[in-house]
């Protein structure tokens, strides 16, 4: 078996962004790039679970279930946008953004494929829970804040305990649909964690999930642990960072992806809630949601501060860790954000023949920049024609040359010294 470096691994990549053409990746370099699962204490928080018996919803795109690093990974599933499987496993939408789904279960339960191969997940024994919604230009008859909330409601009520939300209304505020949904969720004792949003895509500012009360929203950092430019965003709601570059994924029909965005940091969060949860079960959600930010390394800056909230993320120490419980959610009380600013709301009335036209329309919050990888790795033809042959002739021409210059200058000089 074949094996890349880090240098290996780097040089690679960097040669990869370069092309114009996406490739795959090999398994067996992917678990090489993975190196959150040490760093972000992961591997420590495995000799106690590997989050046996805890169901973790994914409210995206869809999750494919055929592919090998999630086999065994999907116990239930669902559409509540109308348009895809009944399974919840079709992917949804145009190009990439349909892979969406399927990237951040990977990354956050995925069973690898054997012999140190393929994505290890955050959580790589809990389960997934998949509920397929069509956001964007790609929903379709059901209103996209009418899909979100009876995703949640659906999750709640098949088990779910924690739930992973990638996606971004893009505005600080939401539907009351929401306060209901996200209520439910709380009154039975769920995490919910949310991605940030991503200052390249457009999000400066974190956006609704993300700014609900008592969700535990994710900041990005980088390779350093250093806050993201790029792929995070900040606001005074978020509770603590994960990686959100250089992460990889399992892709719909097979290879992998690099891939950037706190859509990837968010599920490293839910699957260290989900291992917490199986390591403690007796612990409400607030304790849970507790332990992740009372035991993040710590970050530059104040604490909680707009940027990396409590610190990086630590696995391992969130779950053997001691620490006190609780008696409310550290992210705040959704009940009694309602009571506050919900009250003085009065019912619009519409001008005759006005359609409502919603604020904004959730989307999965898209990745910065994805790689694929794999066939410049691995003698194939079409790599071979189209990339390492004119490379190499390429080369050697240029070396011949090189070599032709040198023989020339050595000539000349010796003839001028006879003259």
């Amino acid at each position: 078996m074949r094996r890349w470096g880090r240098g290996g691994v780097a040089v690679v990549a960097g040669l990869l962004l370069a092309l114009a053409a996406p490739t795959m990746a090999h398994a067996d370099q992917v678990r090489d790039l993975e190196y959150w699962l040490n760093d972000y204490g992961f591997t420590a928080a495995w000799q106690t679970t590997k989050g046996a018996g805890v169901k973790v919803a994914v409210i995206d795109t869809g999750v494919d279930g055929t592919v090998p690093d999630l086999a065994g990974a999907i116990v239930g599933g669902t559409d509540v946008s109308g348009v895809g499987a009944a399974n919840g496993q079709e992917p949804l939408g145009d190009g990439d953004n349909a892979n969406h789904g399927t990237w951040v279960a990977s990354l956050l339960a995925g069973r690898g494929t054997g012999n140190g191969n393929g994505v290890l997940g955050a959580a790589p024994e809990a389960s997934i829970l998949t509920a397929s919604v069509a956001l964007g230009k790609a929903a379709g008859s059901i209103d996209s804040d009418d899909q979100i909330a009876s995703a949640i409601r659906w999750s709640v009520d098949n088990g779910a305990k924690v739930i992973n939300m990638s996606l971004t209304r893009n505005t600080l505020d939401w539907p009351t649909s929401w306060d209901k949904a996200f209520q439910y969720a709380f009154s039975h004792d769920v995490v919910i964690v949310a991605a940030a949003g991503n200052r390249g895509s457009g999000t400066t500012e974190v956006g609704a999930p993300a700014t609900i009360p008592g969700v535990l929203t994710v900041a990005g950092v980088d390779r350093e642990g250093k806050a993201s430019f790029d792929a995070s965003s900040q606001g005074i709601t978020i509770g603590v960072s994960a990686p959100s570059e250089q992460l990889v994924g399992a892709n719909p029909g097979g290879g992998y992806v690099q891939w950037e965005g706190t859509s990837g940091a968010a599920p490293l969060v839910s699957g260290a809630v989900a291992l917490v949860r199986a390591a403690h079960p007796e612990l409400k959600a607030a304790d849970v949601i507790e332990r992740i930010i009372k035991t993040a390394k710590p970050a530059p800056g104040p604490v909680p501060s707009p940027i990396y909230g409590y610190g990086l993320l630590d696995a391992g120490a969130a779950v053997t860790a001691t620490v006190p419980k609780v008696s409310a959610n550290p992210m705040g009380d959704l009940d009694e954000w309602i009571r506050i600013h919900r009250r003085a709301d009065a019912p619009a009335t519409a001008a005759p023949g006005a359609v409502p036209v919603p604020t904004s329309t959730p989307r999965a919050l898209p990745p910065e920049r994805i790689v694929r990888f794999d066939q410049l790795l691995w003698p194939q033809w079409g790599p071979l024609t189209t990339f390492w042959l004119p490379f190499s002739l390429i080369s050697g021409f240029l070396a011949l040359a090189a070599l032709g210059g040198v023989g020339a200058w050595l000539h000349f000089r010796r003839t001028g010294r006879r003259e």
